[in-house]
């Protein structure tokens, strides 16, 4: 599988490296990878092609344990040299819809960690 489409770099050159900084919960995830037979999710908020031709993309990485997972880089070329089992690769969600950091995480299942609670609940009150 492609796991960098043209219409996702189209995607990602709305969404250049440090272009949501600061959005917390509200950044908007473009893209959605995992692995298939197993733990694994990143759900990426930008991503920006570099000079060699690879992608550094910056998300929220969640390998099964909530309280591990973390934001931080990850590269195009290191989610394709992953071997998994039977000869399978990390694998893009095709059905993914871009949403906010907060829903992504919630239709995943993830605990949400409490800054980004926090960041939601004072834009909220912000709002009002």
């Amino acid at each position: 599988m492609k796991l960098i489409t043209k219409e996702l770099e189209k995607e990602f050159e709305k969404y250049p490296l440090m272009s949501q900084d600061g959005l917390k919960g509200n950044a908007i995830v473009v893209a959605k990878f995992f692995n298939p037979t197993g733990v694994g999710t990143w759900l990426i908020t930008e991503a920006e092609k570099q000079e060699n031709g690879d992608y550094l993309m910056f998300g929220y990485c969640h390998f099964g344990d909530d309280s591990m997972a973390e934001f931080g880089y990850v590269s195009l070329s290191e989610l394709q040299n992953i071997k998994l089992p039977f000869g399978l690769k990390i694998e893009r969600d095709l059905y993914f819809k871009k949403c906010t950091m907060l829903e992504a995480m919630e239709k995943e299942g993830m605990e949400i960690p409490d800054y980004l609670k926090k960041g939601q609940e004072e834009e909220e009150e912000d709002e009002r």
